[in-house]
């Protein structure tokens, strides 16, 4: 295991990134309060794991295949998502 800050993590990124993956766990610590982990797999996602995300998802790539898009304003985006 390896735990480096943030900036270490982006001066170094392919050092990094070639450890993980070759299975070695890499801890990126953000500050005093964040601690993030970089794997090669996903494992317990929702999105991967369940199966009711991932058939919404793929009725929602359908959709947008079959060109059943909406338009968003700038505005109305950040409304959306409370920003």
């Amino acid at each position: 295991m390896v735990v480096v800050s943030t900036r270490e993590f982006r001066q170094n990124l392919k050092k990094y990134l070639d450890l993980i993956d070759k299975n070695e766990r890499v801890i990126i610590q953000r500050g005093n309060d964040k601690i993030y982990e970089i794997s090669n797999t996903v494992k317990n996602d929702r999105f991967f794991d369940d199966p009711v995300i991932q058939e919404r998802l793929a009725k929602s790539i359908e959709s947008y295949n079959e060109g059943k898009t909406v338009k968003l304003t700038d505005d109305q985006l950040k409304e959306l998502l409370g920003i």
